[in-house]
């Protein structure tokens, strides 16, 4: 029943995951988006009489630029930008770029790409017209990410931090509660999953973020430019701290892992000092490359922020990566104490105590309001966050149980077993001296065949070793299934391992999904006209009717998405819901994006306000150029009940 149970547990939880990565993927690219736009001078989609010398965007936190992160193009597609973009007055969530003089009136496009101040790439357009709006603007694509790149840069990202979970849990394990080969190969495995990711990542950052394909990992000109910014420094940080973890690692498990004779209990115990402190040293560096190149480094209070997310990272792999050393143990048959599962299990305590204060602060943080909980993207993935690690102490308790069975019984058992049963010992001791003597029978003739094949056939020496050695093996097994604390502590680890598995990836989505105080201060901002201007004369409003049926308790209805006047430039959108039977109803959330899907640009989110009974409303949505564009409405009827539905629509 056992091995059933795990066999089952494993595919199970391997397709939970794969499902969770499915569904996560194509929403989490679409709201990675840290650092948002708020306001433009010129003002977008605004007519200035004169041209200006320089056009400035403002951000919602600070960017990181390149010699191509703003360019101005004419009605035909020049670039009449001059010189490098650059942060005015020094202030990191701006950028400027000069324009050339003497330019001609007309409509002037504007594409932008930077890197936001957490290490992700945003990318976006705007027009502004001198003089006149011109009958034609200039057709731009902004960056995105190779889908392969994105990808492979994605799963970078995972194997890095599992094996900086493996890494630090293994060693902390090993130095605290066991040491042993099983425990080895884990921390040793996570080293090499962690470097192996980091360079990957650094190969894959300029690709990344320039939006170019996987031949330009091997690019030195793009390697140069990823290590002068903050997360490549970063990056070649972390793969020199991981030398130095090597030494750690030959030292933990080479020699103070031996007794050493020669050695007194004062010099191992200074050699153990050495190594909590420098091994100490080594985990804090390599969590602080996190910190300082992702969510804690922007926003409020990043001095404090920082902090807080490295002991966050240190207290997550204590508790997962000595999980999957313990499990590792427990699953190679190795004997295992019970004062060692305790020393864990009160590592553990102490681990999740950390992680329950540490996350209470990220969480207000980077939610801000309770409303951000399950009205943001950030939210609703901290809620699933939340509840998978709930379940995973759930699981500990059961395991916590299965400890307090974890007794060495073997030995007393042989001592009793006469005295208590002895009619039924005898049996067993007369079996066991007939099994004696028939193994002894066989391992003779084995070696009899042996020594008459040692000159002649050195293969047969071989395949007999390796018999011995299968038979060895599946007796150890044997014995190990017959314990049951043992394997009921294994079944549970093995269930809590699991669910980590699933954390650690709605973790890794949580890094790149932008953090639901941003979204939130984002929509304020364009509700109050942060980046809205008086739209230019026009006429042939588009209207586009989308049945939705969220599936949930009064989940069916039609949504009118009326596009005034669908034409490039500044628009406004009115969105009325109605049931089946045509009557107004209300909906706590509804979204509405734009995509060129042609040309790469979007998806464009505009902030709707919400009206009267079952209406939504925004002005001043900027379109930067007609064409056939995407229009994307997500409807949202519940807590759980959410459908998105995907229209054309031509804009003039």
């Amino acid at each position: 029943m056992k091995t059933l149970t795990a066999g089952r547990l494993l595919p199970v939880l391997g397709t939970l995951l794969a499902a969770l990565l499915c569904a996560l993927g194509p929403g989490a690219g679409s709201a990675s988006a840290h650092a948002a736009l708020t306001s433009t001078d010129p003002a977008s989609g605004s007519v200035v009489p004169v041209a200006p010398e320089k056009v400035k965007l403002t951000f919602s936190e600070g960017v990181l630029l390149s010699a191509d992160s703003v360019r101005v193009l004419d009605p035909q597609g020049k670039r009449v930008d001059e010189g490098r973009p650059a942060h005015v007055d020094g202030k990191s969530n701006t950028a400027s770029v000069g324009l050339a003089g003497g330019i001609a009136d007309g409509t002037y496009t504007v594409a932008w790409q930077a890197v936001s101040a957490d290490s992700h790439p945003v990318a976006g357009a705007f027009t502004f017209s001198i003089g006149a709006p011109s009958k034609t603007a200039a057709k731009v694509t902004t960056a995105e990410a190779d889908p392969v790149v994105d990808a492979l840069y994605t799963t970078g990202r995972y194997a890095a931090y599992a094996g900086y979970l493996l890494l630090v849990g293994g060693c902390v394990f090993a130095g605290v509660c066991r040491s042993s080969r099983p425990v080895q190969r884990i921390a040793v495995g996570g080293w090499i999953a962690l470097f192996a990711a980091t360079s990957a990542l650094l190969l894959l950052r300029g690709p990344y973020t320039g939006g170019k394909g996987i031949g330009a990992a091997f690019d030195l000109t793009l390697l140069g430019d990823v290590l002068a910014t903050k997360p490549g420094a970063a990056l070649l940080s972390r793969l020199l701290l991981l030398s130095a973890a090597a030494v750690f690692l030959a030292v933990l498990f080479g020699s103070y892992a031996r007794e050493d004779g020669d050695r007194t209990g004062m010099e191992r115990r200074d050699v153990a000092y050495g190594l909590a402190i420098g091994g100490a040293v080594v985990a804090v560096g390599l969590a602080a490359t996190w910190a300082m190149a992702e969510h804690a480094s922007a926003g409020l209070q990043p001095w404090l922020a920082m902090p807080v997310d490295v002991l966050h990272l240190l207290g997550a792999a204590v508790w997962l990566g000595g999980l999957a050393s313990l499990l590792a143990v427990l699953w190679t048959g190795e004997p295992v104490r019970r004062a060692d599962v305790q020393r864990f299990s009160r590592l553990a305590f102490t681990s999740v105590c950390v992680l329950a204060a540490t996350g209470l602060y990220q969480s207000w943080r980077q939610v801000g309001s309770w409303g951000a909980l399950t009205g943001t993207e950030y939210g609703r993935w901290l809620l699933l966050k939340v509840a998978l690690v709930a379940g995973m102490l759930g699981l500990a308790y059961f395991s916590r149980r299965w400890t307090g069975l974890l007794t060495d019984r073997r030995p007393a058992a042989k001592k009793a077993a006469p005295s208590a049963r002895p009619a039924q010992a005898k049996a067993v001791q007369s079996k066991t001296a007939q099994s004696k003597t028939a193994g002894q029978a066989r391992a003779a003739k084995a070696a009899g065949s042996t020594r008459e094949d040692k000159d002649t056939s050195p293969e047969r020496a071989a395949q007999l070793a390796r018999q011995r050695e299968a038979l060895e093996k599946a007796a150890g097994q044997r014995r190990r299934d017959a314990d049951e604390g043992r394997s009921g502590l294994r079944r549970s680890v093995l269930a809590e391992a699991g669910v980590a598995v699933v954390v650690l990836a709605v973790t890794t989505l949580l890094t790149g999904t932008q953090p639901g105080r941003a979204e939130t201060e984002q929509r304020q901002a364009a509700s109050s006209g942060g980046a809205r201007t008086t739209a230019p004369d026009a006429s042939g409003p588009a209207e586009v009717k989308i049945p939705y049926d969220t599936g949930g308790t009064n989940g069916r209805g039609t949504a009118v998405v009326r596009i005034d006047p669908a034409r490039s430039g500044n628009n406004s959108l009115d969105v009325s819901v109605t049931d089946p039977a045509g009557k107004a109803v209300d909906v706590p959330e509804l979204e509405v994006s734009f995509t060129e899907t042609r040309k790469n640009i979007g998806p464009l989110r505009t902030s709707l306000k919400r009206g009267p009974a079952g209406r939504w409303q925004a002005s001043g949505f900027q379109l930067p150029m007609a064409g056939e564009w995407q229009l994307t409405l997500t409807v949202r009827t519940s807590d759980i009940d959410q459908i998105t539905e995907i229209r054309n629509v031509k804009i003039n």
